[in-house]
This record gives structure tokens, sequence and C-alpha cells, in this order.
């Protein structure tokens, strides 16, 4: 990695405005956090700067959309203020504004190690315009920039990208985990290198799938976008979730990928989306009136063939709808294929995949767990990230 991380500059003495991925999800009717774990990602670049005398860090976040004062009242971010003062054993701030003369006062007798939380990022219209008032604005209370939200660098926003015109920056500990796990695995993988992609729309992932194409051994396919590659095939898919349009680019990645592109054999299918429907297994054409909603069997023996002796499998999306148990079990075999590969660098590539991975309790049995879905779908398309690139180079 070519950029500054927090190790290279220092921060004694300093005002230091860390951005962080606080973005995390909660029960619709309580608020209350459902999971933490973007906040517990964040410790350790947060004790490493306390540790290092910084005399105060001012934490930037978003969380959910803000469009309305409705949403305004429902992604506040203070209850995310409290669960990282009990993970970090001390005091956090909490400023309920994102600029004025409470924030700057706040900031500016900030001392011996304060830790500040401001306000949702996303009460700012200028936020994700990139509004470079706004970016000079929040520089302007602090001394250095750390990058620490990879769940954001895909985006070109005031506090991701637009901080760091103005101020040295670097990484912190998560953004540079992040890129030298998937980085490595994109750019120089051991091989082989066996790529597996599921979830919903073929659209979601044109690019990712293009990429992974030329650079991976293998790209394996499951889950509901699998189902536009079975017409593209020539099959009949029932009522399963079909991309009508993107058939014909499906055939086109089958024609070029040589190979390359492994796709199930059978489904489990049901007649209703649900667990109520009548389900079974289904080899070839799935009958009107049925949808597919998991791999089949015979296809979890050949995707599990497939991964022997992989060194580097990225996995981006669930084989199924795994949220529901009758359809998890495509899902929970390839994460039992993964914690089975020895000496592999296994890398679940945020989103859907993640929250399965970790439902399912294989977090502590893969290599890495991203935690940004969006932003590692684009890293592995090959684009540039702007939050990344606004880092200053060593």
């Amino acid at each position: 990695m070519n950029k500054k991380t927090i190790r290279d500059i220092e921060v004694k003495g300093k005002k230091v405005i860390v951005r962080v991925d606080f973005n995390v999800p909660r029960d619709k009717n309580t608020g209350e956090i459902t999971n933490d774990n973007r906040i517990v990602q964040a410790l350790p670049t947060i004790t490493y700067l306390l540790d290092q005398g910084a005399e105060a860090l001012v934490l930037f976040s978003h969380l959910g959309k803000v469009k309305t004062e409705e949403d305004k009242a429902k992604n506040n971010l203070e209850s995310v203020a409290v669960r990282l003062s009990e993970l970090l054993g001390k005091e956090v701030q909490f400023v309920n504004c994102t600029r004025g003369p409470i924030l700057e006062e706040a900031v500016a007798n900030a001392k011996d190690g304060t830790v500040i939380l401001v306000q949702n990022t996303r009460y700012e219209a200028g936020e994700s315009k990139n509004d470079p008032e706004l970016g000079k604005y929040w520089a302007s209370l602090g001394d250095v920039f750390v990058e620490d939200a990879f769940g954001s660098v895909h985006r070109a926003h005031a506090s991701t990208a637009g901080i760091p015109q103005y101020l040295p920056s670097a990484a912190g500990f998560l953004v540079e985990k992040e890129i030298n796990y998937i980085g490595k695995a994109i750019s120089d993988p051991e091989r082989p290198f066996v790529a597996i992609l599921g979830g919903a729309k073929v659209s979601d992932k044109i690019a990712v799938i293009e990429n992974l194409l030329t650079i991976a051994d293998k790209v394996i396919v499951g889950g509901g976008m699998s189902y536009t590659f079975a017409v593209a095939q020539g099959q009949k898919v029932g009522n399963s979730l079909l991309e009508e349009d993107r058939v014909e680019l499906a055939k086109s990645f089958i024609d070029k990928a040589a190979g390359k592109l492994i796709l199930p054999v059978d489904s489990i299918i049901s007649s209703e989306y649900g667990e109520n429907g009548d389900i079974k297994v289904c080899d070839g054409d799935i009958p009107d009136g049925y949808m597919g909603l998991d791999i089949g069997p015979k296809t979890i023996a050949l995707f599990t063939k497939e991964l022997e002796g992989a060194k580097t499998v990225i996995w981006n999306g669930p084989m199924g709808v795994s949220e529901m148990d009758s359809f998890a079990k495509g899902t929970i075999a390839i994460c039992e294929a993964l914690a089975s590969l020895e000496g592999a660098n296994t890398i679940i590539g945020g989103g859907d995949s993640a929250a399965a991975v970790m439902k399912l309790g294989y977090t502590d049995k893969v290599s890495h767990i991203s935690t940004g879905g969006g932003a590692s779908l684009e890293y592995m398309e090959g684009k540039v990230l702007p939050g990344i690139a606004a880092i200053d180079d060593k």
C-alpha cells in the first residue's frame, strides 16, 4: 500500500479528525443497535491515536439516509456515542450538531485525549455533494485527518474526500487492513484464485464479473442472479428472479469465460416466496408456479469440489435466501467449504454475505470479513475509490 498510515504521522498534542463508519444496523421499532461490529472495528485506530498522545479525536460518521426531518430523528448518532463509550471504557462526548459555535467550542476546549462524536454528517445537505466549503469547514476543526471508514471510501463525500484536501491525511488500521486483503487478492493473488458471487441481480455485479473473469481462475455464481444465467443457457426458471434485459449479457459472459464460469446444476425451489410453500429439489427446468430460492445438493457438491485447493477466495453475495432456514443450506455449505481450506486467504466482501457469515457463526473461520459492501464491490471492479485516492501518498 503506497498510502500513508497512522504509523507514518505524528499525532502527539494534535486534534485528529477521524472519519469512521458507524452506519450500524438498528432495530426498526426501538432504534437499538443490533450489530456493533463497525464500531468494534474502529477501536484499534481510536485506541492507537489516544495512546500516541493525540490531544483530542473528533469522529465523523454518517448513519442511514437523511432526506427529511423524520430521517434526522431516526438516524441520530447519540446511541452510537453511548455504545462507543462502553466499548472504549471512557466517556465519549456527543455533539448534537454538525457545524456552528457549539461544535467549535467543544473541539477548542477538548484536551487530554477527549473523544468527540459529531452528529450524523448527512444532516448536512453538502455532505453527499462533496461541498468544498463544508469539507474546508470540517477540516478547520483539526490538525490532521485519518480515514478509517472503508464502507464509505467509494463515495466522494465532504467527510471522506473533502476534508483531506485541506489537511495532512493517513489511513487508519481498518482501511489499511481492507486494502491489504482485498487489494492483494485482486492485484497479486496466491493461486488458485476463486471468486464466488451471489445475491439477487446480475446488474449489480456486471463490472465485478467482467473484472474477475480476467483475473480469477474460476468464478462461481449462485443466488438469484444465477437464474438469468440459467435462461442464457436455454433453461426455464419458472417464477424465479430473472433480469430479462441481462440474458444476452449473461450469454456473452458464458462465452468469454472459456470454462472459468461455474454455474448451478440444481436448485431448491418453492411454490411460494417463504417457508410455507411446496419446497423440493429441482434438476434442470423449474416448473411454472415455482421459484428457485437456494442452490441444490448437486450444486453444493460441485461448488465444494471447485473450491478444493484454492489459495485465495473472495466471496460476495449469499447462495440463496439465507435468512430463511429452508434456503440457507447453500450459503452454509460455502461457509463450511471456506472454513476447511487450509492455508487459504478467504475474504468475505461485505454486505449480505458478511451478515450471513456472522449470523451462521463462521466469523473466526475466514481470514477477513470486509466492513464495506459497496466499497469492496467497487474495489473488486478495479475502480479507484475517492476516499482512498484522497489520502496522502507515502
